[in-house]
């Protein structure tokens, strides 16, 4: 079994949005080393150059500084998701709108090059991916069984699970039939549920069902028992909306219940047995950038698994559907089976009102934070151009220092690699290549590292030959 750790298992999430106008730098010559020369550090690239767009796997033998160009690297498809099992294969998974995506895996040669794998998937459409077990692991909600329609015709939501074994080379989806992946009612107020995040902690699967409103199915269940009084007038008369924001005619868009968050303990990747813990200290724990869902619970190395909340209900239009609490962090114990009644953090209050959109676990009790740059409105018009370091066990959080001025970051890496107390993640800018910066998790003071000459970095890890 390989335990899923922020060192040896790192997820390294969506390419970041803009393009980087590549100008000239003070870096030094590309230094692309000479075969034979360990270079463990594993960096997905795509440069945008005359119009055309390549896309790179390069590697390198410090993520500390110098310059690496995309002449070098294993041209790829790209991705919009990479993954890194361990330090051994790494995934590259495309997300598509209503359709697969082409996935297939890497490995590290003797020479430190880097080779593709046979074989290629096409995976179902998801949401939230990590690492359990012996697998790349992928879930999404969407429609079920046709044959447990009701009299409508409307179909149930199901929990859609797709299983990549990794060293098997295999590729599986789970069986909407079996009643125990039906996300409808799964809180029981009704409600169908999204998960996000995939976190393995001594071996079961904790991960978060967001609450996401009453399907068409939901809404005529008993004749309509789960929309609360007085959200009579939330269900929608006509079809709406675009993209993740989208929605049909007969559902109640989002959850009637803000003001509370779960988490959902499985026994394995089948979920056919799961325990579900609730809390009031805060709202549901996800981060949402259109169709995803970012994890939010995370196990650090004291064995405590930490869960935050940005309290993104804040953004939601109607009132009756925004929640009263700050964005704040609780913990389950390492051992326990519930939510820790002595832990409440208000990262509100540490950050003069800022609301977050990401967190990961760089080590330690500490996490690294990509925070808004102003509370979170209805209006969503917050920019994410920060980064905070978190101390869980002393509840501090300290502003991150040394990186470029925020009005020149166009994009952050969606999810850093840590190593020794540190954490490297990709910064661009609009003046100049994408680098790496390396921030210290004890002082949270940032240093340039690694410059990329390209227009993007989608995902950076080390690795080790297979062989």
């Amino acid at each position: 079994m390989v335990k899923k750790s922020f060192f040896k298992s790192l997820l390294a999430v969506a390419l970041m949005a803009g393009v980087v106008a590549c100008e000239s730098e003070n870096d030094p010559t590309p230094n692309n080393p000479d075969s034979g020369v360990e270079r463990p550090y594993v960096v997905a690239s795509q440069g945008t150059f005359s119009n055309t767009t390549t896309n790179a796997l390069l590697t390198a033998e410090s993520l500390d500084g110098g310059t690496i160009g995309m002449e070098n690297g294993l041209v790829n498809d790209g991705a919009s998701y990479w993954v890194f099992w361990g330090d051994k294969y790494l995934y590259g998974l495309t997300y598509n709108q209503g359709n697969a995506g082409t996935t297939r895996s890497y490995v590290m040669n003797a020479d430190y090059t880097l080779s593709a794998r046979p074989a290629e998937y096409a995976v179902r459409r998801f949401t939230t991916v990590g690492v359990y077990d012996k697998y790349v692991m992928t879930t999404s909600t969407g429609d079920g069984p046709t044959e447990w329609a009701d009299a409508n015709g409307y179909i149930p939501k199901s929990i859609l699970v797709s299983l990549l074994d990794v060293e098997a080379e295999t590729y599986t989806t789970n069986n909407t039939l079996e009643e125990h992946y039906l996300a409808e009612n799964f809180l029981g107020n009704g409600e169908f549920i999204t998960l996000a995040g995939i976190e393995e902690v001594d071996g079961k699967i904790y991960s978060v069902p967001v609450p996401m409103g009453l399907s068409q199915y939901g809404v005529k269940v008993d004749g309509g028992k789960w929309v609360k009084p007085g959200n009579e007038d939330l269900v929608k008369t006509e079809a709406g909306g675009s993209g993740s924001g989208a929605y049909k005619e007969g559902e109640l868009q989002w959850t009637q219940y803000p003001d509370e968050c779960w988490v959902a303990i499985f026994d394995d990747e089948t979920l056919s047995s799961k325990r579900l813990i609730r809390t009031d200290k805060i709202s549901y724990a996800c981060g949402r950038n259109k169709s995803q869902y970012y994890q939010m619970i995370w196990e650090a190395e004291d064995g405590n698994v930490y869960v935050f909340s940005p309290s993104y209900a804040k953004t939601m239009s109607d009132e009756r559907q925004q929640t009263t609490l700050p964005a704040g962090v609780v913990r389950i114990k390492a051992g326990a089976n519930d939510f820790d009644s002595s832990y409440y953090v208000n990262i509100e209050e540490l950050s003069n009102g800022r609301g977050f959109l990401r967190t990961w676990p760089i080590g330690g009790t500490k996490f690294l934070m990509l925070m808004y740059d102003s509370p979170l409105t209805p209006s969503k018009s917050m920019k994410a151009n920060c980064l905070a370091v978190f101390d869980a066990e002393a509840g501090t959080l300290k502003d991150v220092t040394g990186l470029p001025a925020a009005e020149v970051i166009s994009g952050f890496g969606n999810t850093p690699y840590a190593e020794g107390g540190k954490a490297y993640i990709a910064v661009t800018t609009t003046d100049g290549y994408p680098a790496i910066y390396v921030i210290d998790g004890n002082t949270a003071v940032a240093t340039k590292g690694l410059t990329v000459e390209a227009t993007q970095i989608g995902g950076v890890g080390r690795m080790q030959p297979l062989n």
